[in-house]
This record gives structure tokens, C-alpha cells and sequence, in this order.
């Protein structure tokens, strides 16, 4: 029967938290070493937002490359959807009632 790990067993284990990584500048015109770093840490194109534990081997590699990426630090990862939802911006304006909705009741 295989043993649960150490962090199964801990039921007062802090919650995980996240480096959530934005790629702010182009890694073209740099050295080799430093784009295969945005590589593996799945940074593929400008404006590209990733989610990684918190971990050493992931803080040394955004060390790296701290001059192309904002990072902070969230509680949990951000789907798609949520991410495209915090970049839209306002629409400036709201709808109070539809055109023509007071003439439907009658």
C-alpha cells in the first residue's frame, strides 16, 4: 500500500499561491538563453499572461528575465475568460431601458 506524502497528511497546509506572469517586452535581439527562459515559462508572445506556483526554480527563471515581465503574486489562476474580462474597458455608458420597450406593453 503506497504512503500518502507529508503535504497530504498536513491539513493546516497553507493554500497555494500563484506567480501570475505578464510579458510586457519582445525577447527579439536577446541572447538565446533568455528567450528559451520565456520559452519554458510558456511566454510565447507580447502581452501573454501565464499562472505558476510559487516555487524557487520558477522565481530563478522570472529572476532571469525581470526586465520583460511584471509579476505578482495572486491566490489563485485566472481562466481565459476572467483574464479577457480585467482587459476590456468600461463601455463608458450603461442602458437604462431599450428603444421602444415602453410602446411593447401597450
Amino acid at each position: 500500500m503506497p504512503r500518502p506524502s507529508p503535504k497530504a497528511l498536513n491539513p493546516l497546509r497553507a493554500p497555494q499561491s500563484y506567480f501570475r506572469i505578464y510579458l510586457r517586452r519582445s525577447a527579439i535581439g536577446l541572447p538565446a538563453k533568455q528567450a528559451g527562459v520565456l520559452d519554458a515559462l510558456g511566454l510565447r508572445r507580447r502581452t501573454a499572461t501565464v499562472y505558476h506556483p510559487v516555487t524557487p526554480d520558477v522565481a530563478g527563471q522570472i529572476f532571469r528575465v525581470k526586465e520583460l515581465v511584471d509579476v505578482e503574486e495572486v491566490d489563485r489562476p485566472l481562466d481565459k475568460k476572467e483574464i479577457k474580462a480585467r482587459r476590456t474597458p468600461a463601455t463608458g455608458y450603461y442602458v437604462e431601458s431599450r428603444a421602444g420597450s415602453a410602446w411593447a406593453d401597450e
